[in-house]
């Protein structure tokens, strides 16, 4: 019902910032879009996600207050704007969309985008 596709990543110095975009192609404006990450070695965990009329947004983790969720369902793009990238945030970053907004859980997320390496250097 729904396709993502991101933006590629990245390769930045410590400070910096970036956004990655998620295209999507199919009902994407009916969709909650959501953001996670993925470090080397450990579980791949919610970031953020905002919801199908773009009017709310939530944040959960070590990037809340260093990120902005958005979306343009007339262009059925979705952004994740990054600041203050430190190397710990290196990780594979993904989009992922959901029915229910309440949804932080890797399993509540119906459909997965193919996810983007953003890397931090110090």
């Amino acid at each position: 019902q729904v396709q993502l596709v991101q933006s590629e990543g990245g390769l930045v110095e410590a400070g910096d910032s970036l956004r990655l975009s998620c295209g999507g192609s199919g009902r994407f404006s009916e969709f909650n879009i959501g953001w996670f990450r993925q470090a080397p070695g450990k579980e791949r965990v919610f970031v953020g996600a905002i919801n199908w009329r773009g009017d709310s947004t939530n944040y959960q983790g070590p990037m809340k207050g260093r990120i902005t969720i958005s979306r343009d369902n007339t262009q059925n793009m979705a952004w994740i704007q990054m600041d203050s990238l430190e190397p710990e945030d290196t990780a594979v970053y993904y989009c992922a969309a959901t029915w229910d907004f309440r949804a932080k859980e890797e399993h509540e997320w119906m459909f997965w985008s193919q996810g983007t390496q953003v890397t931090v250097s110090s």
